[in-house]
Order: C-alpha cells, then structure tokens, then sequence
C-alpha cells in the first residue's frame, strides 16, 4: 500500500498529496478530543454497553434495560442518553425511544454489513 488518497472528480479519480490529507487528519484528530469532553465515565459506561449489546441482540435497546444492566437510575440513563444524542454522533433513538443506533452499529436495515470473531453480525453505520 502506498498511502495514496484518491479524491473523485465526475469520473476521474486524482490524487491527493499525502501532506495536504495528513494535515486534515491531525487537525481533526485534535477537534475530536474536544467533542467528547462532555462525557463522563458514565456517559462512556451507557454507550460502550450499548454497541456492545446491540449486535448480541440485534433488537433496539430500551433505556429501562440499561439502567438494569448497568444499575444507574433510570432518570440518570435517560439524562446521558438525551446528552449523547444531542451531540448527534454517539446514537439514536427510534419512535418508542429504544436506541436502534450507536456509531457504529445499527439494528436497522443498511446495505453494510459487520461480522464479528465472536459470530455475531449487525448492520453498520
């Protein structure tokens, strides 16, 4: 591999310098860090189990069995969940306000498709 980026153009295809593309990456890299500064240990805890649980379950997830399984009152796991999709890029929340999404994977239908080691399977973002 040699580190190419192609940009698409109509129907060509140019490359782009490494040290143009590079640069963005750093500068995104450290916008990133400031993004999530909002998040608490609690926040990580609700949505690290939740991309962990949905593709075991392949169903959406309720925030009555997250406050269960995490054992975090139900008022605080809906706080968090409404906190981290406010911020637009951590999940979503079908019409009954189950999460079907967590970046990145999803129980709804896509046309990309992750397999893990351990057998499970789910759609992905």
């Amino acid at each position: 591999m040699d580190n190419t980026l192609l940009k698409g153009i109509w129907k060509y295809t140019l490359p782009v310098p490494s040290f143009i593309w590079q640069k963005k990456i750093y500068e995104k890299a450290g916008q990133a860090g400031k993004l999530i500064q909002f998040m608490t240990k609690e926040h990580h805890q609700v949505r690290n189990f939740v991309v962990q649980t949905l593709p075991e379950t392949g169903e959406p997830l309720s925030l009555k069995t997250i406050a269960e399984k995490l054992n975090i009152p139900f008022e605080r796991v809906l706080k968090i969940v409404n906190e981290l999709e406010k911020h637009k890029f951590f999940l979503f929340r079908n019409q009954h306000g189950d999460i079907t999404w967590a970046y990145p994977v999803t129980v709804e239908k896509t046309p990309h498709q992750v397999i893990f080691s351990t057998g499970e399977h789910i759609n992905a973002a």
